[in-house]
C-alpha cells in the first residue's frame, strides 16, 4: 500500500508528466524492470456527454447501523489502515441480497478481549435491512479484514469464509439462518497469517469450490516497528505507519477443495507466491477463455502475479510476459482492488487494478492473445486516478446501455498528510467512470449526487441489487466511520436482464461460467464469480443492461464442465435462474419474486 516514488510515467503511448516537488516516499524507489509490451495508441475518438447519474446515500434509513474498527486515528502501525471487507449474498436464499459487514480492532482491544463484532444485515425487501447478527452466530471476535462467498460443498447455500490478523474462520450456512465454525475440520484456518482478499473458485472444474487466500505481511504485534522509525516509515517526507517494504513478506495460499467439506493446502505443490509478495488483491477469471480458471493477484510494492491454467491441475505464473505485472511503463506498483468484465464489448474479460496516490490505476485490454495492454491512459481513467489512493473497484453497469462502467473507492492510509498542503488528502470521493463505447470513459462522479461529492477514508466496495429492480447498488466501508449505501437512483436507464446460475455437473454457484447474451444488435459477454475488488465479494447474479431493447435474442452459458445450454426470445426487465442441463427454472420480473431453494 505504500506508494511507487513520483516519475515520468507512460501509459499506452499517453505521456502524462507530473512533477511533485519534494516528493519522498514511504520506501525506496522500485526496481525498475524492462516494459513487456510496447505501448498502445487510441483506437477510438473521443465522445463528451454522459447522462446524469444519480447515487443518494441511504445507509442510515437502511437500517445499518455499523461502525468500522480499524487501530487508532493516528494509523501508527500498517495493520489500523486495512479493514473493511463487504460480503453481499443471499444467505436465506429468499431472493434478495444481504449485507455481512467484517470488523476490525485495536491494539489494545485486542490484548484485553474486546470485541468489535463483524454484523450480518437481512434484506427486508423494502429497501431496509435488519441485523441478524446474534442468531445467525457471526459474532466472533477478532481483527478482521476480507471475506469470501461460496457454496463450497453443494448444498445450495452460501457460505462464509473470513480472514483475520492471525488466522481466517471457514462458516457453513446451516439452511436455517445460523452459520458454524467448521474451520478446523475444514483445514482452511491460515494459521499465523495475515489475510486480506479471499476468493472462491473452480480451478480444476472438478465441481468443487477452491479457495485462495491473499497473505500480506508477517506482523510481530509485540515487536511493531514505531511511526516513522525507518527508512520505509516516511511519506513525503513525513513520519507515517512502516511498511510494506521492511517488513517480511507472507505466503498466499491455495486450498484445493476435497468434495468432502474438507480442503487441502496445495500452496507448495502449484508453486504459488512462491515469492511470498504483500498480497492485496484476488480475482478468479478465465482470461484465455479455455474453460479453466485462471488467478490473478493485485500485489502492493511487488509485482502483480497472473497464474495461467494449464487444464491439468497446475499453474504457470505469466504476469511479466501478459503486461500484467508492472505499470506501464515497467514498475511495481502499489496494487489493491481488482476485478474484471468485458468493458469494450469485444467478447473477452479486461482487468481494473488501483494502486497507490501519486500513480495511474490501470485498465488492462485483454488482446485476446494471451496478453494485456494498459489502457488506463487512453481511456481517460488513469491520469484522474493519480492523487486519489483506490481500494475497492467494481465494473457494473449504472445507468443499463449495455456498457460496464466502472466504481473506485478512494482514501488515503496516512492521516497525517492533512496537516501539510501538497494537495493529497486522507479522506477523498470516489470516482465514477462512465463508460462511452468508444472505448473511452468520462469521470463523473463529482456531479452524481451529493454522496458521490463527499470524501470518505473508504476501502472495501461490493455491488448488487438490492432492490430487485433492475438497477445496481453500491455500498462501501469507511475506516473508523459507517458505511455507504449508495442507492442508484439514476434516471431513464435502460432496460435489464438479470442471470443467477445454478450448476449440476459445475459447482453450484456455477462460478466460472461465460455467459453471452445478445440483444439490440449489441453483444455481451460475462463471467460468474462472486469475490473481487478489495477484500469484498459483490452480487454473483450477472447483470445486463440492455439500453432500450425489450427482448434479448438468445443466451448462451458455457458452464465450467463444458456442457452449453441455450436460451432464446426472452422478455427484458426480469430474473432468469439458469440450471446446467435444464434451461431456465425460474423467472422473476422486477421486484416480484419468490424464495428459490435448490439443493445439489
Amino acid at each position: 500500500m505504500i506508494a511507487p516514488h513520483v516519475s515520468m510515467r507512460v501509459a499506452a503511448g499517453v505521456v502524462c508528466l507530473f512533477f511533485l516537488a519534494a516528493a519522498a516516499t514511504a520506501f525506496h524507489p522500485p526496481q525498475q524492470k524492462p516494459s513487456q509490451r510496447k505501448a498502445s495508441t487510441t483506437r477510438h475518438a473521443s465522445t463528451s456527454s454522459s447522462p446524469t447519474a444519480q447515487f443518494a446515500d441511504v445507509t442510515h434509513a437502511a437500517g445499518i447501523d455499523f461502525h468500522l474498527t480499524c487501530g487508532s486515528l493516528e494509523k501508527r502501525y500498517i495493520m489500523e489502515t486495512m479493514c473493511g471487507g463487504i460480503a453481499v449474498f443471499d444467505y436465506d436464499n429468499d431472493g434478495w441480497m444481504d449485507i455481512f459487514l467484517v470488523n476490525g480492532s485495536t491494539l489494545e482491544d485486542l490484548r484485553a478481549g474486546k470485541c468489535h463484532p463483524s454484523k450480518l444485515y437481512r434484506n427486508n425487501h423494502d429497501g431496509t435491512f435488519t441485523d441478524v447478527t446474534v442468531k445467525a452466530g457471526l459474532s466472533r471476535c477478532g481483527w478482521g479484514f476480507g471475506v469470501a462467498v461460496g457454496d463450497y460443498d453443494n448444498d445450495g447455500w452460501e457460505d462464509l469464509y473470513v480472514t483475520y490478523l492471525k488466522d481466517a474462520v471457514l462458516y457453513h450456512n446451516n439452511h436455517d439462518g445460523t452459520f458454524t465454525d467448521v474451520t478446523v475440520k475444514g483445514g482452511v484456518s491460515n494459521a499465523d497469517r495475515w489475510g486480506t482478499s479471499a476468493a472462491f473458485g473452480d480451478y480444476d472444474n472438478d465441481g468443487y469450490l477452491d479457495l485462495y487466500v491473499a497473505n500480506y505481511v508477517d506482523v510481530d504485534l509485540k515487536h511493531l516497528p514505531e511511526l516513522g522509525s525507518g527508512p520505509f516509515c516516511q511519506y513525503r517526507g513525513i513520519p507515517v505507519s512502516c511498511g510494506p517494504r521492511g517488513l517480511k513478506g507472507s505466503r498466499d495460499r491455495l486450498y484445493h477443495n476435497n468434495g468432502d467439506g474438507t480442503f487441502s493446502d496445495v500452496t507448495e505443490k502449484l508453486n504459488i507466491d512462491s515469492g511470498s509478495y504483500y498480497g492485496l488483491g484476488v480475482l478468479w477469471l478465465d482470461y484465455d477463455k479455455d474453460g479453466c480458471l485462471d488467478l490473478y493477484v493485485a500485489n502492493d510494492s511487488s509485482p502483480s502475479l497472473l497464474y495461467h491454467n494449464d487444464c491439468k491441475g497446475g499453474f504457470g505464473e505469466v504476469g511479466a510476459q501478459a503486461g500484467v505485472a508492472y505499470s506501464a511503463d515497467g514498475r511495481e506498483q502499489a496494487g489493491m482492488g481488482i476485478d474484471s468484465a468485458d468493458y469494450d464489448n469485444d467478447g473477452w474479460p479486461d482487468i481494473v487494478k488501483t494502486n497507490f496516490s501519486d500513480d495511474a490505476n490501470n485498465l488492462y485490454h485483454n488482446d485476446h492473445n494471451g496478453e494485456f495492454t494498459d489502457m488506463a491512459g487512453p481511456a481517460g481513467i488513469g491520469p484522474v486516478s493519480i492523487p486519489f489512493l483506490g481500494f475497492g473497484a467494481k465494473f457494473f453497469d449504472f445507468d443499463n446501455d449495455g456498457w460496464k462502467d466502472i466504481f473506485i473507492a478512494n482514501g488515503h492510509v496516512n492521516p497525517q498528510v492533512d496537516k501539510h498542503t501538497f494537495g493529497v488528502t486522507y479522506a477523498e470521493r470516489p470516482l465514477l467512470f462512465h463508460n462511452l463505447k468508444t472505448g473511452k470513459f468520462e469521470e463523473i462522479g463529482s456531479h452524481s449526487g451529493t454522496a458521490l461529492a463527499r470524501r470518505y477514508a473508504a476501502r472495501g466496495t461490493a455491488v448488487a441489487d438490492f432492490l430487485n429492480n433492475g438497477r445496481q447498488d453500491v455500498i462501501m466501508t469507511v475506516l473508523d466511520g459507517s458505511p455507504v449505501l449508495l442507492r442508484n437512483q439514476t434516471p431513464a436507464a435502460g432496460h435489464w436482464l438479470c442471470i443467477k446460475t445454478i450448476g449440476k455437473r459445475s459447482n453450484r454457484d456455477g462460478f466460472g461460467a461465460r455467459v453471452e447474451i445478445k440483444a439490440g444488435g449489441l453483444t455481451q459477454y460475462d463471467e460468474v464469480r462472486a469475490n473481487s475488488s478489495f477484500e469484498s465479494a459483490s452480487d454473483p447474479r450477472l447483470h445486463f443492461g440492455l439500453d432500450n431493447a425489450t427482448r434479448v435474442d438468445s443466451i448462451v452459458v458455457r458452464w465450467p464442465s463444458g456442457k452449453v445450454d441455450t436460451v432464446e426470445n426472452e422478455d427484458a426487465d426480469q430474473e432468469l435462474v439458469i440450471e446446467e442441463e435444464r434451461g431456465i427454472t425460474a423467472r422473476h420480473t422486477g421486484a416480484h419474486r419468490l424464495p428459490q431453494r435448490h439443493s445439489r
